[in-house]
């Protein structure tokens, strides 16, 4: 349950200083005192006081701009974030498909998972039009991204529900927003072993994503090729993103991951 979505205040300190860090998101990346109190539901001498602690131990930080008045995430996220093991893993394993694809594609190529009901996108290589909302660490809407959807078609049946009770906000207005829609579209991927975001997470933006299994055979991440949308031609672009997932698949396994 993420900071904005709570039902009342945190009680304890550790998830008062919990719901301090999740306040911060891609569209705030720096809040204020009172913005953090409104978001986490937590009186502003409170969130002053935790908010002062983590800054002395790195975990957030003052912007460097003196005219900004707030708080943004520190640099001991970044320098922990390195050591999850799912993320050096995963990545290990990728680079060089993703590398390979890149070259083979000249495209922008996304490798997400899924966490809760949204994307995380654990890492991304290519450049690309700078309107584009992804970057490492980021998160998106399963929903309304290819990688998403190529995942929630591949997970559990509650994973989805999870997705549909949480919203199907729309972020174009090619976004798949209802239940019934999201259900024929994630039967459809299943079908063809790939999915198709067209403009439906940025205008002008579409992608091609094949799903990645992991030692288990379940469902491990997506993998995708990310482009202007004139760019993207599916029947090209589709057999090779699947040709590098069922790489990284492979390579899972052998690894055992």
């Amino acid at each position: 349950m993420r900071s904005t979505e709570r039902n009342g205040p945190p009680v304890s300190l550790l998830s008062r200083a919990t719901a301090v860090l999740e306040a911060f998101d891609d569209s705030h990346p720096v809040l204020g005192l009172a913005d953090l109190a409104r978001r986490t539901g937590l009186p502003k001498s409170t969130v002053h006081r935790i908010a002062s602690e983590l800054v002395s131990l790195r975990v957030l930080e003052r912007p460097d701009d003196a005219t900004v008045d707030g708080y943004r995430l520190g640099m001991w996220f970044f320098e922990r974030g390195e050591l999850v093991p799912v993320h050096r893993s995963l990545s290990d394993a990728a680079l060089p498909v993703m590398e390979d694809l890149r070259e083979a594609t000249r495209q922008r190529i996304h490798l997400a998972v899924l966490d809760g009901v949204d994307v995380v996108y654990v890492e991304i290589l290519g450049t690309g039009r700078h309107d584009i909302a992804s970057r490492t660490g980021g998160r998106l809407p399963a929903h309304a991204t290819g990688v998403g959807k190529v995942l929630l078609a591949y997970s559990p049946a509650a994973t989805v529900r999870a997705r549909v009770d949480a919203g199907l906000p729309r972020m174009t207005p090619r976004t798949i927003a209802t239940p019934g829609g999201l259900t024929r579209e994630l039967r459809k991927i299943r079908s063809v072993g790939m999915a198709l975001d067209l403009e439906e997470s940025h205008l002008g933006i579409s992608c091609v994503a094949a799903p990645v299994f992991g030692a288990d055979h379940k469902i491990r991440a997506g993998l995708s090729v990310t482009g202007v949308t004139g760019s993207i031609d599916p029947v090209t672009l589709g057999p090779a993103v699947r040709t590098a997932a069922f790489t990284l698949s492979r390579t899972l396994r052998a690894s055992g991951l």
